[in-house]
């Protein structure tokens, strides 16, 4: 099956699936590309799911997951950039500082909950962390969101089971600090974590809208190095059409 008639399978059975479910409020998540560019042409990390999860049992996807309440007071070892905290709150509805902080928090401990990989500092003020910032604290880390950039935003369209209101984000593999052994299993919900090129074959099993956000991210990467006054795309649907604006345009 082609790439196209993947994607338009895959609408379809969105579509069927929209005539089924009434409107949900979308849940505030966020997802982490994590890029090495020490080749010739960038790599990003994927996982390949459990082929017995319910949601896209088998597919290779980006770690993320959705904001926890207590994200925005975990201590980090530095603050967010001011430019990625501005990105954060622009568009609609407005959030607050504090959940600007949380959404970017919320990449860096999924990515260690799902991959094992952990973006952080060495400290001495990490004691107190614990449940999944447990791995942190062991390591002797503090979070540090400094090097994550905003990518893109996305919302999952009306009538899914599933809504995020998803802010990816991206950072280099050069700001993984610590890893933890025995996270990926072939009874995780990832089985096997790869670095795969851009444009290879894996990433073109994606959701179709995270090749949307893929493809903002090469298109970025081609330009030089990554900068927060960049254009971050919001896609969002209207009219039961996809729509892409850029935040705060």
């Amino acid at each position: 099956m082609t790439e196209a008639a993947t994607a338009a399978k895959e609408e379809k059975r969105e579509e069927k699936e929209a005539d089924h479910h009434p409107y949900y409020r979308p849940k505030d998540a966020a997802t982490l590309i994590l890029v090495d560019r020490a080749g010739p042409i960038p790599k990003v990390l994927v996982g390949r799911r459990h082929d017995k999860v319910v949601f896209m049992p088998g597919k290779f996807v980006f770690p993320g997951g959705r904001v926890d309440k207590t994200d925005h007071r975990v201590p980090v070892a530095a603050p967010i950039p001011k430019e990625l905290e501005a990105n954060l709150l622009k568009g609609r509805p407005k959030i607050t500082a504090s959940r600007a902080k949380s959404l970017a928090i919320a990449a860096i401990r999924e990515a260690c909950e799902e991959t094992g990989l952990c973006l952080g500092r060495k400290t001495d003020r990490s004691a107190g962390l614990d449940g999944p910032w447990a791995p942190f604290a062991q390591a002797g880390l503090l979070p540090d969101p400094s090097g994550l950039f905003l990518i893109a935003r996305a919302i999952t369209p009306p009538g899914r089971v599933r809504r995020f209101d998803t802010r990816f984000f991206t950072a280099d593999a050069s700001a993984i600090t610590h890893r933890v052994e025995g996270v990926v299993h072939a009874d995780a919900e990832l089985v096997e974590l790869v670095w795969v090129e851009l444009g290879s074959k894996p990433l073109a099993d994606l959701h179709p809208m995270t090749k949307n956000v893929l493809g903002e991210l090469e298109r970025r990467l081609a330009a030089g190095p990554l900068r927060h006054d960049a254009p971050v795309p919001f896609f969002h649907f209207y009219g039961g059409k996809m729509q892409k604006d850029v935040l705060g345009a």
